[in-house]
């Protein structure tokens, strides 16, 4: 996403936890047309980074047209073993640290008339094995953000909020994970990522990508047996 932004000419502030990963994603956005490209190493479990992320992009930008949410921590891809710890963990990386940074960000999307952009997930709205700490994150993202976008509306706030919902992402994160073992087809990150911001930018309220992601929820509101059975049939597994 970083890299389409710069292809636009926009000043992007970048954050993930490896500082020396952010400074070579920088100098390229820089190369790629960026007319600034600033980053910030941050941990999204902690308690008082994702404000820090947000007072340093308002310092050096002086405000926000875009607030694009995409983080996540890592988790196992595996069965559920009763670690509640570490799903705590996952909540305050993947959920809370959202709301968060939106907080913060939301007077001075107010003044530019911009867009929160909520990257979720297709298992936020339609739960699968072995993933059951992330799917939990995802669904209290799509609850919190979809009741938020009411109360804008309501409130006739300038900040429009777009909320994303994604199948499998061919990224190098999620490819290690589950290579082998799900039949499951990944669609391409850069593709995924320039839908994200077109949809931020015209200010849509939901992304669905790739398209039939609506579709299969749609099928497991209408035939819930059928689906579960299709899910629980789509991965390698033998107990």
């Amino acid at each position: 996403m970083a890299y389409h932004y710069a292809h636009f000419g926009a000043q992007i502030i970048i954050t993930a936890r490896r500082g020396n990963v952010l400074q070579q994603v920088a100098e390229k956005c820089l190369s790629l047309g960026a007319q600034k490209a600033y980053y910030i190493a941050a941990d999204m479990a902690s308690e008082s980074d994702p404000d820090r992320v947000v007072e340093f992009a308002l310092d050096k930008l002086g405000g926000l047209d875009y607030l694009v949410l995409n983080h996540i921590g890592p988790s196992p891809f595996s069965m559920w073993d009763g670690d509640v710890e570490h799903t705590k963990w996952l909540m305050k990386a993947n959920f809370f640290s959202y709301i968060q940074m939106a907080w913060k960000a939301l007077p001075s999307l107010e003044q530019s008339q911009g867009s929160l952009v909520i990257v979720s997930s297709l298992l936020g709205k339609m739960p699968s094995p072995f993933v059951a700490p992330y799917t939990s994150t995802k669904f209290a993202l799509n609850g919190f953000f979809g009741a938020l976008q009411h109360e804008l509306a309501m409130k006739n706030s300038n900040v429009s909020i777009s909320i994303c919902t994604l199948g499998l992402i061919d990224t190098e994160s999620a490819m290690e994970k589950v290579r082998g073992v799900t039949s499951v087809p990944a669609y391409p990150a850069t593709d995924a990522a320039k839908n994200i911001i077109i949809t931020g930018a015209t200010r849509q309220s939901e992304l669905f990508y790739p398209w039939f992601t609506q579709f299969l929820i749609l099928i497991k509101d209408w035939f819930p047996s059928t689906t579960s059975y299709i899910i629980q049939n789509s991965y390698n597994y033998n107990p």
